[in-house]
């Protein structure tokens, strides 16, 4: 796939002791998208995240609470620039950054369509890595985010997305944790948008996994709490 070169894309990355898997991600996104403006959002990290992002140029800004949800409230705020596309990629290298030019195309070439998703659970398909557990509990969040918000997305959760800056400029989001991708998902929708996903790889990641079962009981409370707003 050719590098997709554009001023108007920035890449943010919440990040939480992702000191492995930083480098990595930064590298291959400049690899796809050239030099975009990459804000990195870090959840007071106790390893070396922080070094690594300042090593590679980027700029840091901390949470004021925990979670990821805090973490994008946090980097919508901080944004200084005007962009065009937000790219929202975790910084454990799970994501490959070679599907991003594909997915601001489509949004380019598609003016009724608000978000592009990567999705795990399409062709090519590979979820070995994430273990049987946590694909039966998204294939169960997925169909109540259908029954209640209407929502349908084949990988509601994922954490692969390119978003019109358009839409999401005064957004607010409310969930704290994981839960903020079912809020935007539900978000982008009511504000008139489709959601396009397409089939991604997903690798193993580097460094600790943050997503446990719990937080799944967080998702499906602010799935039913979007129901009822």
């Amino acid at each position: 796939m050719d590098k997709y070169v554009n001023a108007d894309v920035v890449v943010l990355i919440p990040t939480l002791n992702e000191e492995e898997g930083l480098e990595p991600t930064v590298l291959e996104v400049r690899r796809y998208l050239g030099s975009p403006y990459i804000l990195v959002v870090d959840g007071n990290s106790t390893d070396g995240t922080v070094d690594v992002a300042k090593r590679l140029g980027l700029d840091v800004v901390f949470q004021d609470g925990k979670g990821k949800g805090d973490a994008v409230a946090k980097a919508l705020k901080s944004l200084k620039a005007d962009p065009r596309y937000v790219v929202f990629i975790d910084a454990d290298f799970t994501y490959p950054a070679e599907y991003i030019p594909r997915m601001i195309r489509i949004l380019e070439e598609n003016p009724d369509v608000g978000m592009v998703c990567g999705d795990r659970f399409g062709k090519p398909f590979s979820m070995a890595n994430a273990g049987n557990v946590y694909y039966i509990g998204n294939r169960f969040l997925a169909f109540v985010h259908f029954l209640l918000n209407g929502v349908g997305m084949r990988d509601p959760l994922t954490g692969l997305r390119v978003v019109r800056w358009e839409i999401i400029r005064d957004w607010q989001p409310k969930s704290k944790g994981f839960d903020v991708e079912v809020e935007l998902n539900y978000f982008v929708e009511r504000k008139g948008y489709k959601i396009r996903e397409i089939p991604i790889h997903y690798r193993k990641r580097l460094g600790e996994k943050k997503l446990k079962l719990r937080h799944g009981f967080t998702i499906l409370r602010r799935i039913l709490a979007e129901a009822l707003t």
